[in-house]
């Protein structure tokens, strides 16, 4: 996920009527005015604190207040208001003003359905209210109205008093609009259809601009009161033509407003978002040249078989000379088919790499898509490695720079334009990215999309607003106050709502449909409920015939943390669903620490492959000196080579923690561990979370390294000892991956992790430009000591930087990013030959998986397993061996039940070609199954058939 996205600014424009005035209908002057808001009648900011249950209860949290359902005299304290043109005027110790309906509620008498129940769980207890039963038909008249609660004292003065939550009953009243299966702009042979979801709305225009008309049109729409649904149908062609809407909604805190959207099921939109575009996916001009014949290598036949490398658009070729200037970062990149970047892409492919998965390609919100710059950084490239001078010159045009991750979802279901030759067709967008899939999908590649359903970059009334403009408090989720949750760095969607969920199965279905998307990685997807994951997962099954892999993030935190709103799609609860959750686990036990770590921390956890315990860097050493040394007396010599013995246990603790992620997190897996129990991988403990927690292989995505944080290169700058050889960088490099490759479930590499790729320290490099994510394909610079990063992110880390990014001695020379590059492919060809090393169930695993050197005894540097290939459809050998021994030095390890076995190294590498010839040093003696292991080297054996 990305962090800390700008704010769009308000726009809107003075009051256009007087409070309790009727309102004028929309003219043409809407459509095309400076401002996509205007208020008509402004109201008061208020709370929102009761929530609608369904289409007649109401729930206002209270503790101290619950129950009390009547006043003095027995007068009713409860009221209803509602106004449909002007303010209500609701102050505590005076009686309500403005309003137009007043309804008296009683406290509900029947207690809540079940579903109901556990839907509202996370709602504090107060006082139910219910609707008398004769409002039930002035429902949807009063959700289109201005509403507040009021508890009234026996003379109506006001004791308190609130806006309301509507999601409930907006779900309950308008459940039909869950099955419209024609919501935006739609083309048929009998012309084109328009529709939109804004039950709330007292009115509704569509603002139609045609080709070679230089004055728009003003269309009323046609609500469909069963659904909420808005409507227009004309006869007429309407492909290319540009629209809008205008909605007149009430907005809390805001009052009553005109708004011009864009329309949220967008297929394409003009520059920089500015209109929707009528769009038919089928039509020629927005298809490639043979796209009808496009289809996905057929490399995957379960999800284990996956092995994904994650790309941005951009960073793929914005530098890559070899790329005609005009295609630089744009999609039609990657149909230059000579290219050094696509002939990278095509040997990974040929190596064994089966997806790869694009950063954000929807319309993102903060790139703009005419006049963005690409700071030039020109002799301040020179300024030296550690420089302040080169993030000066970035920090100073982000904000209107070319870059950006993405993570700012404005229409999820659009192209974005700024990756497209020219963002102001909205055909070419589309049939140019049709093309990069195409092109992709002719190398040998599946294309996989990252995908940001939890947020939308604002809420209210930014013009980067898009749904709660149309639908006001609906799609998002908010706290107990009615403030918008932003515990995903943005406005929290809630795809707990019928219609926010249908929003996002709606845009997945297209994008696999229509463009050929072979999987889906969810960001923050722990945040989305498990419910509608899974009826997506259905819907996709059912729809497309195909099997589309969902795997996503399935971090437990937040507002929805633990279950508190629903069950959610996160780590322990997606067990038996087939979607699969990024592990944290073996992440952190190869890279030392957290993702959350800075200062220090950085440096002292080192993590497994950087030297943990058997090869300390400085700091730890100077840690440990301290540790030892007398009050006000020096420590003895030789301590600062004698790391403490609690950090041996760390280490055997750590490798344990590998095993886990080896073994596919099977939570069942049992593991003989350094404590010399033996445990299901389910009663290891990570935190205060199992260790294990998937039932299946396919369920888990094993990584260590992605576009969050450092890179793994510069994870080991800060974690290696200083003095460690470029040669052993690469080759720490490449044990990290190697760990990954060995490890069942889905493989996930990031871009640039095969070329030792930095980003110069850089912890968040979400918004830091094409300088600081640049990727060298020509293999000859890795961009450390690029200068110093950011310092809005960096900044308090900057004295830890500076002398890093100074040493020369770090950077690798081509050399090593050759190395890096070609022993990287031999652990994919590795994984590629065997099934083995991607066993399709969890039963598969626990039959055939069986690690040794393990227990109180075990070398902890030394990671070691046996797989069972014998009857296994697919195993191409008999047996398979893995050994990866992390430490600088030699070890042996044993196991006496690979006695007399024929173990040979594998054919890769023991092939002249190998890219590692230290691997070639490896040694087993069948006689005793002893295994003689190089320093700091991934080895396999296996007994052929």
């Amino acid at each position: 996920m990305a962090a800390g996205m700008a704010a769009a600014a308000v726009l809107s424009a003075p009051a256009r009527a007087a409070p309790n005035a009727p309102v004028a209908p929309a003219t043409v002057a809407d459509c095309t005015a400076p401002e996509w808001a205007a208020v008509l009648s402004p109201a008061a900011p208020i709370t929102a604190a009761a929530h609608w249950l369904d289409g007649r209860r109401i729930r206002w949290p209270d503790s101290a207040k619950a129950g009390r359902g009547e006043g003095v005299g027995g007068t009713p304290r409860f009221r209803l208001h509602a106004a449909t043109h002007g303010a209500l005027r609701a102050v505590v110790g005076e009686r309500i003003g403005g309003a137009q309906h007043s309804l008296v509620l009683s406290p509900a008498a029947d207690p809540l359905p079940t579903a109901l129940a556990e839907r509202f769980a996370f709602v504090a207890p107060g006082v139910d209210l219910a609707l008398p039963a004769a409002a039930k038909v002035q429902l949807p008249a009063l959700l289109r109205s201005e509403l507040v609660l009021t508890e009234e004292a026996a003379d109506g003065r006001i004791l308190r008093a609130t806006a309301l939550q509507p999601a409930g009953a907006l779900d309950d009243l308008y459940r039909t609009a869950a099955v419209v299966n024609d919501l935006g702009a739609t083309t048929h042979p009998r012309g084109t259809s328009f529709a939109l979801w804004a039950p709330t709305a007292r009115r509704a225009s569509l603002c139609l601009h045609r080709p070679n008309l230089t004055r728009p049109s003003l269309v009323p729409l046609q609500r469909d009161a069963a659904t909420g649904v808005w409507r227009h149908r004309t006869p007429a062609d309407l492909r290319g033509a540009e629209y809008t809407y205008l909605v007149d909604v009430f907005v809390r805190g805001a009052g009553w407003v005109r708004n011009r959207v864009t329309d949220p099921y967008s297929l394409s939109l003009t520059t920089d978002s500015q209109r929707s575009v009528v769009i038919d996916l089928d039509a020629k001009t927005t298809q490639p040249e043979g796209w009808g014949r496009t289809h996905a290598p057929a490399t995957v036949a379960a999800a284990t078989d996956m092995v994904i490398y994650e790309l941005h658009v951009r960073d793929f070729s914005i530098s890559d000379a070899s790329v005609p200037v005009a295609q630089r970062g744009k999609y039609m990149a990657f149909t230059a088919t000579e290219s050094m970047g696509m002939r990278h892409l095509r040997a990974l492919a040929r190596a064994g790499l089966t997806d790869v998965h694009l950063l954000p390609i929807f319309d993102i919100a903060s790139i703009p898509e005419a006049g963005c710059t690409t700071p030039a950084i020109g002799e301040a490239a020179h300024s030296g490695p550690a420089s302040e001078v080169q993030q000066a010159l970035v920090a100073a045009s982000k904000s209107k720079d070319c870059f950006n991750w993405g993570y700012d979802p404005l229409h999820y279901t659009a192209p974005e334009g700024s990756y497209a030759s020219t963002a102001a067709d909205g055909a070419v967008r589309v049939r140019e990215l049709r093309a990069m899939v195409q092109a992709l999908h002719a190398t040998g590649l599946r294309v996989g999309m990252d995908v940001v359903y939890n947020h939308t970059p604002e809420a209210g009334q930014h013009r980067h607003s898009v749904l709660d403009r149309i639908v006001p408090g609906y799609y998002h989720r908010y706290d107990a106050a009615g403030i918008v949750e932003r515990s995903t760095c943005c406005a929290n969607t809630a795809t707990e709502h019928a219609m926010m969920a249908k929003l996002m199965s709606d845009s997945v279905l297209t994008w696999a449909r229509h463009y050929a998307i072979d999987s889906f990685r969810f960001d923050l997807m722990g945040h989305q409920p498990r419910a509608a994951m899974l009826a997506l997962q259905q819907r996709l099954k059912h729809e497309t015939g195909r099997d589309i892999q969902l795997i996503g993030e399935g971090w437990n935190y937040g507002e929805v943390e633990n279950g508190r709103r629903f069950v959610q799609a996160s780590q322990l609860s997606l067990n038996g669903s087939g979607i699969a959750t990024f592990s944290d686990r073996a992440r952190d036990a190869v890279r030392g620490g957290g993702a959350g770590d800075s200062g220090l921390d950085m440096i002292t956890r080192q993590g497994y492959v950087f030297g943990l315990h058997y090869d300390p860097n400085e700091r730890v050493q100077a840690t440990a000196v301290g540790a030892l040394a007398p009050a006000g007396g020096a420590a003895p010599p030789s301590s600062s080579a004698t790391p403490p013995a609690s950090s041996a246990t760390e280490l055997a603790r750590t490798a344990d923690l590998l095993r886990v992620g080896l073994a596919g997190s099977i939570r069942r897996y049992p593991l003989h561990t350094h404590s010399g129990e033996t445990r299901a991988l389910e009663h290891i403990a990570y935190g205060n979370q199992p260790a294990g927690y998937v039932s299946q292989p396919g369920e888990v995505v094993n990584y260590v390294e992605n576009h969050d944080n450092q890179t793994l290169f510069d994870a080991g700058v800060y974690k290696l000892p200083v003095s460690t050889s470029r040669e052993d960088r690469a080759r720490v490099q490449i044990l990290a991956a190697a760990i990954n490759a060995f490890s069942q479930g889905i493989a996930y590499f990031h871009a640039g992790i095969d070329t030792l790729r930095s980003k110069s320290l850089d912890r968040n490099s979400y918004d830091s430009g094409d300088w600081f994510n640049r990727i060298d394909w020509s293999y000859q610079d890795n961009h450390f000591g690029s200068g110093l990063p950011l310092k809005d992110d960096n900044g308090a880390d900057w004295p830890l930087m500076r002398p890093l990014l100074a040493n020369p001695a770090i950077k690798p020379t081509p050399a090593e990013i050759t190395f890096t590059r070609d022993a990287f492919r031999d652990l994919l060809r590795i994984r590629a030959s065997t099934r083995l090393l991607r066993l399709r169930s969890a039963d598969d695993i626990a039959a055939r998986l069986r690690f040794f050197n393990t227990g109180p005894q075990q070398q902890a540097t030394v990671l070691a397993a046996h797989i069972d290939g014998q009857g296994y459809p697919g195993a191409r050998f008999r047996e398979l061996v893995y050994l990866i021994n992390v430490d600088k030095v030699a070890h042996e390890v044993s196991d006496l039940a690979l006695r007399d076995k024929a173990l040979v190294l594998h054919p890769v590498q023991r092939a002249a070609i190998a890219a590692d010839p230290r691997a070639q040093q490896a040694r087993f003696d069948a006689a005793s199954g002893r295994f003689s292991l190089p320093p700091r080297t991934a080895v396999v054996f296996v007994v052929e058939q």
